[in-house]
């Protein structure tokens, strides 16, 4: 069975690439999303409410609010989410009627996303091609029966997606070990596990130590990895600001993007039809994978200025604060420039001309996204940016740090909150005397050895709250395969997805209430809090009617399986906590250290900050300082006809959501089938633009395929490629991971382009 559509694109146009971001375009876009989908009126009420002090947190991306909010807190990708789940339009049992699992599987994702929101809880029995409509009370049953029929709970998945509110995640994560199994992989292990591991390791936290004034201060702000243009639009203010307060800015990437180029605010009506604000003054456009050697000539360039005339390092801060820093030196003394010009794919001068703006910065900040993380050495990767920092003391100093941007909307909170494979002795401790429950101690299981345990037979039952699970995994094949092995896959979910289609013998789909939507309790009308990528925890009350009556939110979802699964006698209080989030937020201040107060502490118009030691000069590691990490350049051995491939998200999606097939920042209209090449690769490789082609990927003797893809040129790397995720996922192998965080190494992946006997694509411009 094919797991999804892989015909080319028979509209593809390729137009220039952007050299600006925001502006009119994004006013015109979001007006458009709004209007379409939710109605001129519904849709203003929507956006003036979004990321408001009394609205609802943007499903989007996890970039904090300024304290200070404007009349409309919102970018362009904030509108488009907004909408996509507002949308008037609805799947109801009747669309089920019309349309058969195996007709849904022939369409697109934008398909099956524009059809609207679910609104009745479904089932696909054992052996049928079709979703037909079940009861709340049965689907519960069904679940609690599959469950209790486990050998061991440990051959049961519960996976998390980052849009899940801290309360229904601590519910969640409660009913997960109470039942028995530490089995709660999520969306961080595929994105930013590595930057947990690696910060954690190094300075003592796994998130970044900045917030958002930093930026007002920093002098110097570098950007590895990382398109916050279309990913994380707001970040553009923040970059606009700083550098018209004179921060030099330099842009870490294979490729140039037009949100780093420059930035038209479309709140500024006076700029509306200008150039926009110049944001990067450098252009690093390192080679996939290459940032180790780039950061160790970054480094090496420095200590020979130190070495001259001294001021580069902070040595006091380094003797007092910090181990390792020798080992460090002496591993940079005996890496050569011909290694890291090999290495990173970017010449010494240019090299030099970047360690000179981080030589001379008081107060440096480092960003970086999935282009530092989704690699085998995404943690060294990780650690040495924390090397960086470290050796001009630009942590726990205003102005400076480290700033890992999440994607999902509260994917770091739900970490915060218990969502994890690996919890600590002493979080088990709490839980344990809080609700008096024997929580498991063995690590679970993450979610790339999750999907190994499913493809096994070794798991059988998969619950995902939240996500796209198929789509947003590696190796698609092989995931699709682990899912048709499970006796039973349920989904609670907004949205239809291709996770909702490839499913174990039986499934579910429980619909559940969104961001946007009012969540009515036996208590009354109820709020949830989110935690955003800087540490600060505030609150989220949704204020239109639910899509249909018959949604749940999510934390009645799970008091309501836990009270099938466990029976009355549950120690847990489970109905009375669905009933009263005031209730949960109390469970979560007597769990976990920061929360204290929580309830009082939220209520404030901003929230409040966890605490963060880094942020204030305090690591709390074994030995109470920062550690400086030594790791060789990675080397990818490529033969003549091979590519070093990434995927990328197109300006018309988040995540695995595909909003159209268009990306107009990088001059792609009505196509995503696309692999993106250096125009020397495709003369050297004997291939001509539009050509179609397929691209393969090999790994322990097994080949995988992705068919129909039109190359375009671009101004990247020689000996690079680019393509859009979901549809290369399926080449990216299930055992290509990084080391120690098993972050899926989807930015570094070997591929051959083979040419399709059809020549060209229609023609376009």
């Amino acid at each position: 069975m094919k797991h999804s559509p892989d015909a080319p694109d028979e509209h593809l146009e390729l137009t220039k690439p952007a050299d600006v971001a925001g502006g009119v375009p994004a006013i015109a876009e979001s007006a458009r999303q709004a209007i379409t989908k939710m109605g001129p009126v519904r849709g203003a009420r929507a956006l003036l409410s979004l990321n408001q002090h009394d609205g609802f947190d943007c499903p989007g991306c996890a970039w904090p609010d300024p304290k200070e909010r404007s009349t409309a807190e919102f970018c362009e990708n904030g509108a488009k989410a907004v909408a996509d789940e507002a949308t008037t339009r609805r799947v109801d049992p009747s669309f089920f009627a019309d349309h058969s699992i195996d007709d849904l599987l022939q369409r697109s994702d934008e398909w099956l996303n524009a059809q609207g929101r679910l609104t009745h809880p479904m089932l696909r029995r054992a052996g049928s091609d079709e979703y037909q409509p079940v009861s709340w009370e049965d689907a519960f049953a069904i679940i609690a029966a599959h469950l209790r029929e486990l050998s061991d709970p440990n051959e049961a998945i519960f996976y998390t997606s980052g849009r899940t509110s801290n309360e229904a995640a601590f519910l969640y994560q409660l009913f997960v070990r109470s039942f028995g199994t530490n089995n709660l992989p999520d969306c961080s292990n595929m994105c930013h596990e590595s930057s947990g591991v690696g910060l954690s390791e190094a300075i003592g936290i796994g998130k970044g130590t900045v917030l958002l004034e930093d930026f007002d201060r920093a002098d110097a702000i570098f950007v590895f990895g990382q398109n916050p243009g279309t990913n994380h639009p707001r970040m553009m203010t923040a970059l606009q600001r700083a550098a018209r307060n004179g921060c030099r800015i330099v842009s870490v990437n294979p490729l140039k993007e037009a949100g780093l180029k420059a930035f038209i605010h479309p709140q500024e009506v006076t700029t509306l039809f200008g150039r926009g604000t110049a944001l990067c003054e450098l252009f690093l456009q390192v080679k996939p994978n290459g940032d180790v050697a780039l950061i160790k000539g970054l480094i090496k360039a420095m200590l020979e200025l130190e070495r001259e005339s001294g001021g580069v390092f902070d040595g006091r801060f380094i003797a007092e604060r910090t181990t390792g820093f020798d080992e460090l030196i002496a591993d940079i003394d005996v890496t050569s420039w011909d290694e890291i010009v090999d290495g990173s794919g970017i010449v010494e001068p240019m090299i030099r001309q970047a360690a000179e703006i981080a030589a001379h910065a008081e107060r440096m900040i480092v960003c970086w996204a999935m282009g530092l993380t989704q690699h085998r050495n995404g943690v060294a990767n990780i650690q040495m940016v924390a090397n960086l920092l470290l050796l001009g003391g630009h942590i726990g100093r205003p102005g400076a740090g480290a700033c890992p941007v999440r994607g999902h909307s509260n994917v770091q909170g739900d970490r915060t909150v218990g969502i994890t494979e690996r919890p600590s002795d002493a979080f088990l401790d709490r839980l344990g005397e809080v609700f008096g429950i024997a929580a498991p101690r063995g690590h679970g299981l993450d979610t790339v050895h999750a999907i190994k345990a499913m493809h096994d037979g070794a798991a059988t039952v998969f619950f995902a709250m939240g996500g796209n699970f198929l789509s947003a995994t590696p190796d698609t094949n092989y995931t699709a395969q682990a899912l048709q092995n499970c006796a039973l896959t349920v989904q609670v979910s907004t949205k239809l997805n291709r996770a909702h289609l490839v499913t174990g013998r039986e499934a579910l789909i429980l619909p559940c209430l969104g961001r946007t939507e009012r969540d009515v309790q036996a208590h009354g009308e109820q709020f949830v809090t989110v935690e955003n990528s800087m540490g600060i925890v505030h609150r989220s009350r949704g204020n239109f009617a639910p899509a249909s009556s018959d949604l749940m939110s999510e934390p009645a979802i799970v008091a309501r399986l836990a009270e099938a699964t466990f029976g009355a006698e549950h120690p847990v209080p489970w109905r009375a906590l669905a009933d009263d989030y005031d209730l949960i937020r109390d469970r979560i201040a007597a769990v976990i250290p920061g929360f204290e107060h929580y309830n009082q502490r939220v209520r404030k118009p901003s929230g409040f900050e966890l605490p963060n030691g880094p942020r204030h000069g305090e690591f709390p590691t074994s030995d109470g300082k920062a550690h400086f990490n030594v790791h060789p350049i990675p080397s990818h051995e490529l033969a003549d006809d091979e590519l070093l491939m990434m995927t990328l998200r197109s300006h018309d999606q988040y995540n695995t959501t595909i909003y159209s097939a268009n990306d107009r920042y990088r001059g792609i209209e009505g196509g995503r089938r696309v692999v993106f090449l250096n125009p020397h690769d495709i003369e050297r490789l004997g291939l001509e633009p539009r050509q179609l082609v397929d691209l393969e990927s090999s790994y322990a003797g097994v080949k995988r395929t992705a068919a129909n893809f039109a190359v375009v040129p671009y101004d990247m790397p020689p000996g690079s490629a680019g393509t859009y995720f979901p549809e290369a996922n399926v080449l990216v192998p299930i055992d290509e991971f990084a080391e120690r965080s098993h972050t899926p190494a989807s930015k570094s992946i070997v591929i051959r382009v083979r040419p399709r006997d059809v020549k060209k694509m229609r023609p376009g411009r």
